[in-house]
Formats: structure tokens, sequence, C-alpha cells
């Protein structure tokens, strides 16, 4: 019998293998680690400017676009490759491109004011990030300057941030964090009705465009309700229950358990939140910012942590930046800070490659005069 039941088991055990090698080679390929233009275009809803680039740009000519790279091998070529009518110039940083700009007509990757400042034929610049306002006061006086972004190509590491925040402030993590550090673990020192579950608790989304967007996504996959505004209109995806406009805000905010600030610094939004704005807020809500430090009252918000009315906060962006050393939002109560890292996909093999796909394209659409990706209207901020 012994032996019998040996050869059994081992039975049990090669099909039980067999079983399992069959299941993973039915498994789909591994989505490749960089996504396509296609599939970036068609995820992150990329939109395309009315006018081509030959109509929109005033004395539009191509020549030469000066770019500060990141030295990753390889980028320079691929770039010039992209629009081979034209020269690309790939330099290691703004200082270095000042010496480039007097015949250059496009500018990739800076707004420094010193670089735009010696460009006299700059017709275009790429700006390599969500939020344009570096790159406004340079251009508020220059009409003749075309500026792109990268709205909602990097949306979705903003978003994992938030959700990260958010888990973290609901969960006690930041508490619990400090506690580590310090050798001690005590259950008892999270304050009543910190510890909450997503499921059923109410997030507002400040700003719903492409980052704000993926927010609700996934603040919704966690079975949250999700509210927002928005400045362009209330339309919005099913997965948001309500979209309101910007002037709703006030009163959609005494709804949230979380309010999650996305929207770009502009001139509505610029101390957006302050005391007045944080006392319509529950009792006890989480605020969370990776917008702009600019659109929050530090100090009032430092009060109404210090009170309790805002019970945690999340900050990626503050005012200033960096915070300098004693600032009181370090020692402030049930805070977490990052240092506007929001963004940053590093980590992640060829987490950046998917931004430079974006830029490549929309240099190669440059230089043929077709229609441009994430056109931003500096007057409107964004």
């Amino acid at each position: 019998m012994t032996g019998f039941a040996s050869r059994v088991g081992l039975g049990v055990v090669l099909m039980a293998t067999a079983s399992a090698a069959g299941a993973q080679a039915s498994l789909p390929p591994a989505a490749p680690i960089v996504r396509d233009l296609a599939t970036i275009v068609q995820e992150e809803g990329l939109s395309e400017s009315e006018r081509p680039a030959r109509e929109l740009i005033s004395g539009w000519k191509p020549r030469k676009v000066v770019v500060v790279g990141d030295g990753a091998p390889g980028r320079a070529e691929a770039l010039q490759a992209a629009a081979p009518g034209i020269e690309v110039v790939t330099v290691r940083s703004s200082t270095e491109a000042v010496a480039h700009m007097a015949d250059a007509d496009g500018l990739i990757n800076s707004c420094s004011p010193a670089v735009i400042k010696a460009a006299r034929n700059l017709r275009w610049i790429q700006h390599m990030g969500a939020g344009i306002d570096p790159c406004i006061p340079s251009l508020r006086d220059r009409k003749d300057i075309t500026l792109t972004n990268l709205q909602s190509v990097n949306s979705n590491a903003l978003s994992d941030h938030v959700m990260a925040m958010t888990l973290a402030m609901m969960r006690g993590l930041d508490i619990y964090a400090r506690q580590t550090r310090d050798g001690r673990l005590d259950r008892t020192a999270i304050p009543e009705g910190r510890m909450k579950q997503l499921r059923g608790q109410t997030m507002l989304v400040v700003g719903l465009g492409g980052i704000g967007t993926d927010v609700a996504r996934k603040a919704h996959a966690f079975g949250m309700r999700v509210i927002a505004t928005r400045n362009s209109g209330r339309e919005g995806p099913d997965f948001v229950d309500y979209v309101g406009l910007a002037d709703e805000l006030p009163n959609l905010i005494a709804q949230a358990d979380v309010v999650a600030m996305t929207a770009p610094l502009t001139p509505a939004t610029t101390d957006l939140f302050n005391k007045a704005m944080f006392d319509r807020m529950k009792d006890g809500a989480i605020f969370l910012n990776i917008g702009r430090g600019g659109s929050v009252v530090q100090e009032d918000l430092v009060a109404a942590l210090q009170s309790g009315k805002v019970g945690g906060a999340g900050l990626d962006v503050t005012d200033p930046e960096p915070l300098p050393a004693g600032h009181p939002l370090f020692t402030a109560p049930n805070v977490l800070l990052t240092p506007h890292i929001g963004g940053d996909t590093s980590g992640t093999p060829g987490g950046r490659e998917e931004s430079w796909v974006v830029v490549a394209e929309n240099l190669r659409r440059y230089a043929a005069g077709e229609r441009l990706y994430n056109l931003t209207d500096v007057a409107r901020g964004y």
C-alpha cells in the first residue's frame, strides 16, 4: 500500500505540475514596459490642436530645435531621427542651451527665462511637465511662442501617489511610520475615528483633467464615491457621481471625506484653499495636494490641522519649495510630506521613456507642420 500510495501521490504531483505548466503557457504575454504612442494617446486621451502647426504658429519655419536632454543613451539620435529635415541640438542644461538659442525656433525641456530671452526667433516650446506655471512669467508677453506640455502623460504615477497618500492617511500609516523609526509601536496612538476603510467614503477631485480623472478612476475602484469639479463643463466619466463647475467647490467640499487637489495653478486657484474653505470641510476630513503649493494658504492649513478641523494632509507640493527647516508643516499633526516627486517614475524600467515618446512625436509634428499634442493656453494657465 505504501508503494501504491507513493505512486499515486507522485502521479498527482506530476499532473498538477503539468496543469500549472499548461496554465502558464496559456497566459497572455506580458504588456510592454513602455507603451507605444498610439496606446498613450488612447489611454491618456491626448488631444490635438485644432489647427496644424503651420497655421497655428506665426512665422512657422522650422530650422533648429534645442533640446535640454537627460543624457540617456541614444536620446539625441532618436530626437534627430524624428525630425530629419531640421537641426536638433541636444545639450545637458539650460545654461548650456543659451549659447545655441540665437538661431533656434524650437525649445524642448526648458522654460528658463535666460534661454527664452536669448532666442529671438523662438516659436515653439515643449514643456516636460503638466503644470505650465514655470513657463508663464517668460511667455506672458511672448504671444509669438506656442507652448505644449505633457498633460496626462504621467497621470498614472501622480494618481498612484494620491491613492498611496489616501491609504496612508486613512490607515494611520504616517503615525506608525514615525513609531517604527522611534523603535516602538502603540496601537492606541491613532486618534479616534482615524482608521477607516476606503469603501463608502467620498472623494472630491478638484480639477477633473487628465490627472484628476485617473485619480477618480482609482478611487472608484476602491469603492469610494467620487465627486469632482472642473472648469470646462459638467461632463465626466461614468465612475464620477457628480461633476460640478469650479464655483460649486464651496458646496461640494462639505460632502467629502477626502479632498484631492489636482488642478493647475491659475489666478482662480491661487490661495483657493484658505481658512474659509477649510472651515467648509467635514470635521476630520483628509486634504491632499499634488497640484501646486500656491493653491493653499499654508498657515491656514496648519491651523486647521492643529485644531483637528482637517484630520490629515498629504502634500506633494508646498509653497515655498523646498520647505525651509523649521517650517510649521513639519511639526503639524497628521501630515505626510513628499518633495514634489509624485510624477517620478525613475524606479520603473522605461518609466520616463513614455514622456520622450510623446515629445519625439510632437517634434516630428512641429517639423512637419502638423497638429500638435497638448496645446496650452498661457493666458488661461493650463
